[in-house]
C-alpha cells in the first residue's frame, strides 16, 4: 500500500505549472511552483513545521506546550497542523486586516485567534509582534515561534524549495520571483539556486507601503516609507532576521490595486484560484519584462489559495469599494445618457395612450402609476400580443394590460448582474438616484454600455 502516516508527510514536493496567458507578453516561458497543493494550502506548511521540530530538539517546545504565534493566517495554519498530529495547544495574534476566511481556518483546527489592530508600530503593545510575545511570557510551557527572526524559517526553504525549484527545471531556471514577507521563502530558496548558479537572479515583490526595497537599496530603515496598505502576506514596517539581503537581486513594489486584479486574471485566465500574493508577484514580473530575454527561464512562487480571499480580492463589491474594479454600473448607465425625465403612465389611462407614450419617446418599457406609486408596468411585446388576441383592448384601461412592476436595484449594481433580473420574461429595471427620482434601464442600455 501507498499512504502517509499523517498530514504532515504530504507536505511539500508541489507542482511547478507553466502559465500560458497571463505572462503572454514576456518573451521567456514562465513557470509557477503552485504551493497550495500543501495540505494547509500554503507554502507556509513547510517552514511552519520545521520550526516546530528545531524547537523541539531544542527542548523549547515540550509535550502538552502551547504554540504561540503573530500571524497573517497561513503560518497559522501550517503550526495548527503540526499542532493537531503532535498534540500542541496554539494560541494566534493576527492583524485586523487579514480576511475573515484565514481566521475562521486557523479556529477550525482548533486554534484561538486574538486581533490586534494594523495601524500601529510593532514596539507598540497592541501590535500583534507585541501581543504574541507577552502571552508567551505570561503562559506557562509555551513557545513563541517568532517566524520572522526564527531562523529555522529559511532553512527550510533552503532544505526543500529550492533544491525542488532545481530538481524540476533540470537546473534550467534563471530568475526566482517571491511576494516576499518574513523573507524565509526568498532567502532560503535564493540562497540555495545561487549556491547551485550564481547568475540566477532572486526577485522579491514589495508592496507600497513597506520599507523592505529602501532597506535592500540603501541599507536605511526609513519609517517613512512605511504607511497602511490592503495587500495581504508580504512586505513588513520591520526588517526580520530571516533576511540576507546578499541573495536578492532587486525588490520590486506591486500597487494593492494591481496584485489584486492579477491574482483575478489567474483564476480566470489560467484556471489557478491563487491568492493575493500570487497576484503581485506576477503583477510585479510584467514590471520587470524588459529585464527578461528569450532565453531565461522563470519561476515565480504562487503562496496559498484564493478561498482565503474570496470575501476580498474575489468580492466585487470590496474592489469596488477600494477602486480596483472597473465595473461598470447602473448608475453609470444612468448617468451615460442623456438626462431624460422617466416616462410613466397612469393605471387609468388608456392602452392606445401608452402606445402614443411609446411611439413618441421610441420606448418599448413604462412603469405603472397609480397616486405616483408603481403598481405594474407595460411593455411593447406584452401589448403586442394581447392586442393581437383582442384589438378593442387598445381602449381598456393599462392596468387590465400591465404585467409587474420591473424590478428595483440599487445604482451601485454592477451591469453584468442585471442578467438576474433582465430576461425574456423581463425587458427593464428601475433603480432610484439620491434624489429619489427613478430612472429605468433596458436591455438596449446595458448592450449600449458594455459595448461603449
Amino acid at each position: 500500500m501507498q499512504f502517509c502516516n499523517n498530514i504532515l508527510e504530504t507536505i511539500g514536493h508541489t507542482p511547478l505549472v507553466k502559465l500560458n496567458r497571463v505572462t503572454a507578453a514576456l518573451p521567456c516561458p514562465v513557470m509557477a511552483k503552485v504551493e497550495f497543493f500543501n495540505p494547509g494550502n500554503s507554502i507556509k506548511d513547510r517552514m511552519a513545521v520545521k520550526m516546530v521540530e528545531v524547537a523541539e530538539q531544542q527542548g523549547l517546545l515540550k509535550p502538552g506546550g502551547t504554540i504561540i504565534e503573530g500571524t497573517s493566517g497561513n503560518t497559522g495554519m501550517g503550526l495548527a497542523l503540526a499542532a493537531v498530529i503532535k498534540g500542541y495547544k496554539c494560541i494566534f495574534t493576527t492583524t485586523d486586516k487579514q480576511s475573515k476566511e484565514k481566521m475562521d481556518i486557523l479556529k477550525a483546527v482548533g486554534a484561538e485567534v486574538i486581533v490586534c489592530p494594523t495601524n500601529v508600530e510593532p514596539e507598540d503593545p497592541r501590535s500583534y509582534y507585541s501581543v504574541a510575545r507577552r502571552l508567551s511570557k505570561e503562559i506557562p510551557n509555551s513557545f513563541y515561534v517568532n517566524q520572522y527572526d526564527n531562523l529555522a524559517n529559511r532553512d527550510a526553504h533552503y532544505e526543500q524549495t529550492g533544491p525542488e525549484i532545481w530538481e524540476q527545471t533540470d537546473g534550467k531556471v534563471t530568475h526566482l520571483v517571491v511576494a516576499t514577507g518574513t523573507g524565509g521563502t526568498v532567502t532560503g530558496a535564493g540562497q540555495y539556486l545561487k549556491e547551485k548558479n550564481p547568475a540566477i537572479k532572486v526577485w522579491a515583490i514589495d508592496s507600497y507601503g513597506s520599507l523592505l526595497k529602501k532597506y535592500h537599496e540603501t541599507g536605511e530603515i526609513d519609517m517613512s516609507e512605511v504607511y497602511p496598505y490592503i495587500t495581504e502576506g508580504i512586505g513588513e514596517d520591520f526588517v526580520p532576521q530571516n533576511y540576507n539581503m546578499q541573495y536578492i537581486d532587486h525588490f520590486e513594489k506591486v500597487t494593492d490595486k494591481d496584485g489584486a486584479i492579477m491574482a483575478r486574471r489567474i483564476a480566470k485566465e489560467e484556471g489557478i484560484f491563487v491568492g493575493y500574493s500570487a497576484g503581485s508577484a506576477v503583477a510585479g514580473l510584467l514590471q520587470l519584462k524588459a529585464q527578461l530575454k528569450p532565453s531565461d527561464l522563470v519561476v515565480v512562487v504562487f503562496h496559498d489559495h484564493g478561498s482565503r480571499y474570496v470575501g476580498k480580492i474575489y468580492n466585487d463589491q470590496w474592489m469596488m469599494e477600494r477602486g480596483f474594479l472597473d465595473v461598470k454600473t447602473v448608475k453609470d448607465v444612468v448617468n451615460g445618457r442623456r438626462n431624460l425625465p422617466l416616462v410613466t403612465i397612469g393605471g387609468e389611462e388608456k392602452v392606445s395612450d401608452a402606445i402614443a407614450k411609446m411611439k413618441k419617446f421610441e420606448i418599448e418599457h413604462i412603469p405603472v402609476l397609480h397616486n405616483s406609486d408603481i403598481i405594474g408596468a407595460i411593455s411593447e411585446g406584452g401589448l403586442f400580443n394581447k392586442l393581437m388576441d383582442d384589438v378593442n383592448l387598445k381602449d381598456a384601461p393599462v392596468k387590465q394590460v400591465m404585467h409587474a412592476a420591473f424590478p428595483e436595484v440599487s445604482m451601485d449594481t454592477p451591469i453584468e448582474k442585471l442578467a438576474v433580473y433582465i430576461n425574456k420574461e423581463n425587458g427593464a429595471v428601475l433603480t432610484k438616484d439620491d434624489s429619489g427620482s427613478y430612472h429605468i434601464v433596458t436591455k438596449y442600455d446595458i448592450i449600449q454600455a458594455l459595448g461603449s
